[in-house]
């Protein structure tokens, strides 16, 4: 139904936590799309996108459910046999990256455990005094 889509796409853009109500979909519909709906068409397509679970009505309000919200999953074909490839030009050989040699493990272990401990020893960070605030007396 075209009308059900005008109301979800009038609902995304309204983007309201709540839902959109009844006369703010219309008003986005006549001043963006430039149509103008009957009150009985949009009553059928509101009640329609609820029966088929697009639409989720809170008071008076409508909001697009979980489900109509994910975006449409792509309709895929079934897959034909792929065309035999034409020969393509043979592609340069890049020359090969050389490998880089990893340094020495054992030694980076052993300078690290002194710095350990050395940052325990630091001081504690001072904390500041708060400043008091003066009271003022009501006259």
């Amino acid at each position: 139904m075209a009308t059900l889509e005008l109301v979800k796409e009038s609902i995304l853009v309204l983007k309201d936590r709540t839902g959109s109500s009844l006369p703010a979909i219309n008003k986005w519909i006549e001043s963006e799309k430039k149509k103008v709906i009957k009150k009985h068409v949009m009553k059928a397509a509101l009640k329609s996108g609820l029966e088929k679970g697009v639409l989720v009505q809170v008071k008076a309000s409508y909001k697009l459910s979980a489900e109509a919200k994910k975006p449409p999953k792509k309709k895929t074909a079934p897959k034909k046999k792929a065309a035999p490839k034409k020969k393509t030009a043979p592609k340069k050989k890049t020359a090969p990256k050389k490998k880089t040699v990893p340094k020495k493990k054992s030694a980076s272990k052993k300078k690290s455990a002194p710095k350990k401990k050395a940052a325990s020893k630091k001081k504690p960070a001072t904390k500041k005094k708060s400043a008091t605030k003066k009271k003022t007396s009501k006259k």
